[in-house]
């Protein structure tokens, strides 16, 4: 591959200043806005709280889901669900908010016409009843929403901004293509997780250009879904590291026994896992020893082609957030930090993901580079290989994806008061 360049607090000026940290560079910004885009949404599911809710919901009911400003410059004017359930509310908000109800990604884009009718797409892959892979993986199908996109494109002969929630695909070969047809049509594409946007604990990041050696990270919940919020949470981290993103080299997923035997042989760095186990906000749930607390912890081991080490813990049940340590070659102590995210709705941390969106939509430039989660969509492939052949050494030549970062994360202001009401998927 030829290289390739996620609680009180004044509500209404938090808010202000949060709607406008990343659309500060769009068009008019500083004296008028401009007119909103027109957006096309296409989901799997539209039930409340669903990634459809909080990404697509922010355009319909603004950044708190209370239907009050602020509000992203977007205007949400055709959707498509997949699967419309009982539980379903999109049909009964786009009725609220005049928004055509569409059949067909087809028909969504060119609301019935014979061209392209709007000036950017969201594609929310997540939730829903879809088969499992047989690693594991939920196949959601976000080739499919994408390819049927891609075909609008072509017809038209004419392509606006996409946006893809999370990872590009449950398996490799699907998210290639999906990247390769964006360069091939020259579709300005976004994707990725809400974690390397969100609140820090604290508000620090890997400088650039800095000699990273090693981190570790620790996780929860699920190893696909939650696994790769984790791994885009190292991945915004360490791409920041001296040369920049070189790509990976080899994998491996173990589980049980073989997790503390690879910590007390040195395979990861131990001051690291102390070092983000302690920032934790619920310290006090995982009272002793982590073999105690962790009957079956799992373990992702990335080597990355310049010799930099990723190491993601899944520690359930003791732990049910995010934080890394990282070492650098020139410090003698390590560093880390929380991803802290708001488990309340509105969910802030997807509101700064919104804003990404309204500003590609705006701009046509993606905020960060989609290669960064063409490379965590990959990995996640294949560590769960590695752990459907019994935790084998996985070596990845595919996977030697490079880049340059351009992308600065900034501390958002406080979030707006939780509502309860949890997110349960």
């Amino acid at each position: 591959m030829q290289p390739i360049t996620r609680r009180n607090f004044l509500t209404g000026l938090g808010a202000a200043l949060t709607a406008r940290r990343l659309g500060a560079d769009l068009p008019g910004a500083g004296t008028s806005n401009p007119a909103p885009r027109k957006v096309a949404a296409a989901v799997t599911v539209y039930t409340h709280n669903s990634h459809a809710d909080l990404i697509v919901g922010r355009l319909l009911e603004g950044y708190h889901l209370d239907g009050k400003a602020p509000r992203p410059n977007l205007k949400l004017v055709s959707l498509y669900i997949d699967q419309v359930g009982e539980k379903d509310k999109g049909r009964r908000l786009a009725a609220e908010h005049g928004v055509r109800v569409c059949k067909t990604i087809e028909e969504t884009l060119t609301l019935g016409a014979s061209r392209l009718a709007v000036d950017g797409v969201l594609l929310i892959g997540e939730h829903g009843n879809y088969p499992g892979s047989e690693t594991g993986q939920t196949m959601y199908p976000r080739r499919r929403f994408f390819e049927e996109t891609a075909a609008v494109f072509r017809q038209a002969d004419r392509v606006v901004p996409v946006f893809s929630d999370k990872h590009l695909s449950w398996n490799w070969n699907d998210a290639k293509w999906m990247y390769d047809t964006a360069r091939e049509l020259k579709v300005p594409l976004m994707a990725g997780s809400s974690l390397p946007l969100t609140w820090r604990r604290p508000a620090i990041d890997v400088r650039r250009g800095a000699r990273l050696t090693e981190a570790v990270g620790i996780s929860y919940h699920t190893l696909d879904g939650y696994g790769f919020h984790a791994l885009e949470m190292l991945q915004c981290l360490c791409e920041r590291r001296r040369g920049g993103e070189v790509g990976v080299a080899a994998v491996q997923c173990v589980e049980g026994a073989e997790v503390w035997k690879a910590r007390d042989t040195g395979r990861f760095d131990a001051k690291l896992l102390e070092s983000a186990w302690w920032r934790r906000d619920h310290i006090a749930r995982s009272k002793g020893g982590l073999e105690e607390s962790v009957p079956k912890p799992a373990a992702f081991f990335i080597e990355y082609r310049d010799g930099f080490r990723g190491t993601i813990l899944t520690l359930n049940p003791a732990n049910d957030e995010w934080s890394i340590g990282w070492r650098e070659a020139d410090e003698p102590d390590p560093r880390s930090t929380l991803f802290w995210t708001q488990e309340a709705r509105p969910f802030g941390h997807f509101t700064s993901l919104v804003q990404g969106i309204e500003r590609m939509i705006h701009t046509g430039a993606p905020p960060w580079s989609v290669e960064r989660t063409l490379l965590t969509t990959g990995v996640l492939d294949a560590l769960l290989v590695s752990r459907l052949r019994g935790g084998l050494r996985l070596e990845t030549p595919h996977l030697a994806i490079t880049y340059q970062p351009g992308f600065d994360w900034q501390q958002p202001p406080a979030p707006s008061q939780g509502r309860g009401d949890d997110l349960t998927d």
